[in-house]
């Protein structure tokens, strides 16, 4: 496998992240939802392998074949984003502002969102020939690991709001790291390696994504699960969102820039 030395593959992210801040309203908006469909599909796939094989080891090796794609494909995530623009910001490229990355982060949520729920419900249709029967055994084990998920870290208060917000740290710094993978190898194949590990460790150790949840939930809520929009926002998509970002940012963006790109004095 072809591989670029961090100096090397931390200056072409910084390069990403400055395109991306100055990508028009369309094309981020395109990449962004392609890219939060993509991911929703893959969701399913592994999690339709895990239900029905009893293997969730399995779902998580086939997990990464969205992300894989989308990345191939040059979609953007809201995780990806929250690692590449910051670079750019820290190294003070012209025109990289504060606004210019918010402006971008909102639009490639919006884009991510509309994705995962177009997916959520095209899938909920499929499961139950146009909302006319029982979603069945799939569907109702998806609708309960959306109770789980909510319901199950409100019941612990404080403290479960802050189980979500740590593991969607670890997912964060996890994700962050393939999207360094997708950068660091040279060819196809390495990238598609690089890239599988740390997506499968976060997906078989049930670490919390932002954008997969925003497929999960919706979909959960659809398939009968027994929880709230609002249970879904605060318990989990608040406090996943928040701990991509500072996963990210401390543990990749911040030790890649300082050892790797910051000027010494």
């Amino acid at each position: 496998m072809s591989y670029k030395q961090p100096k090397n593959f931390v200056s072409e992210m910084i390069e990403a992240g400055e395109s991306k801040v100055f990508m028009s309203i369309q094309d981020t908006l395109i990449r962004s939802y392609m890219a939060g469909a993509i991911l929703a599909l893959s969701a399913v796939f592994a999690l339709t392998v895990s239900i029905t094989t009893g293997s969730p080891l399995l779902g998580a090796i086939l997990f990464p074949v969205g992300f894989i794609i989308l990345y191939l494909m040059g979609f953007d995530l809201l995780t990806g984003v929250f690692v590449l623009i910051p670079l750019a910001l820290m190294d003070k490229r012209k025109g990289v502002t504060l606004k210019f990355l918010i402006k971008n982060w909102s639009l490639v949520f919006l884009g991510n969102l509309l994705g995962s729920l177009t997916i959520a419900f095209m899938i909920s249709f499929i499961f139950t020939y146009g909302y006319q029967t029982d979603p069945g055994i799939l569907g109702n084990k998806i609708a309960l690991i959306g109770e789980s998920r909510t319901i199950g870290y409100s019941e612990h208060g404080i403290f479960g709001w802050f189980t979500i917000f740590i593991r969607g740290m670890l997912c964060g710094w996890m994700v962050s790291i393939g999207i360094v993978g997708s950068v660091m190898a040279t060819s196809v194949t390495g990238k598609i390696v690089v890239m599988w590990m740390p997506i499968m460790l976060f997906f078989f150790m049930g670490f919390e994504h932002s954008i997969v949840n925003m497929f999960l939930f919706p979909f959960s809520i659809i398939m009968g699960g027994n929880f709230t929009i609002s249970d879904y926002i605060f318990w989990n998509e608040i406090p996943t969102i928040l701990g991509n970002l500072l996963g990210g940012l401390v543990f990749t963006v911040l030790t890649l820039y300082s050892t790797h790109h910051a000027k010494k004095n």
